[in-house]
């Protein structure tokens, strides 16, 4: 399963795609009555925005493309460190939402206003409910790939520093984003933000330990004989 998860990596992206959006409408569908409301004084604090529609829908666009690029310009190696903690955190959340089902309550009781903005947020509102909400996706992927550019090798050539800065940007505005919909708590997005850290620093370690060690150096010198 392994080598064939290496040798088919956009299949298995596929697969999973369908293995989540599965999952994600299962719970959609039978969590109607979240167990757990979460709020935080600091959600009373953050207005309601509608042009942070945007951002929040670049999200869809942003993780995948990320992937892609990754996949068909950088070692290998960088494609997984990004895919696996990408894909396990991700897994882990449905977990969560299914041992635990919860929501929130913070959307606006209108949302005012004929343009495309105002339109968008009354249809992301109809089609994705307030609820299996903890710990956010949106942010969860956001970070993690964030931190996926910041250690691209790909960007380290002169002249691709900007594209660090505009991907830590973005991962910014989509996790205000969340906030500023209403979509989510505060404690959602800190959540998000927790697992992508801890995740990326377990597959950090993975890494280290499976990484090759270097030859002593009377061996090298040996060699060089």
């Amino acid at each position: 399963m392994r080598r064939w998860c290496q040798t088919h990596p956009v299949l298995f992206m596929a697969g999973y795609l369908v293995f989540y959006l599965a999952f994600f409408a299962l719970l959609e569908h039978r969590v109607t009555q979240p167990a757990v409301l979460l709020h935080c004084r600091l959600d009373d604090l953050i207005p309601f925005c509608k042009y942070a529609v945007v951002p929040y829908f670049l999200w869809f666009a942003w993780v995948p493309a990320t992937l892609l690029w990754l996949l068909a310009c950088a070692p290998r190696q960088e494609f997984w460190r990004l895919c696996l903690p990408l894909f396990a955190g991700m897994t882990l959340s449905l977990v969560i939402c299914a041992l635990i089902p919860n929501g929130v309550d913070l959307r606006p009781a209108a949302v005012p206003g004929d343009d495309i903005f105002a339109r968008a947020v009354r249809w992301l509102y109809r089609t994705d409910t307030d609820t299996n909400v903890f710990p956010s996706i949106h942010v969860f992927n956001a970070v993690t790939v964030s931190l996926a550019y910041q250690r691209s090798s790909l960007l380290a050539r002169p002249g691709r520093e900007w594209v660090r800065g505009t991907a830590h940007l973005l991962c910014a505005a989509i996790v205000l984003s969340t906030l500023l919909l209403r979509q989510h708590s505060v404690l959602d997005a800190m959540g998000g933000i927790a697992l992508a850290l801890a995740l990326d620093r377990l597959a950090a370690a993975r890494q280290a330990r499976r990484a090759p060690a270097p030859a002593p150096a009377n061996r090298r010198a040996l060699r060089s004989l």
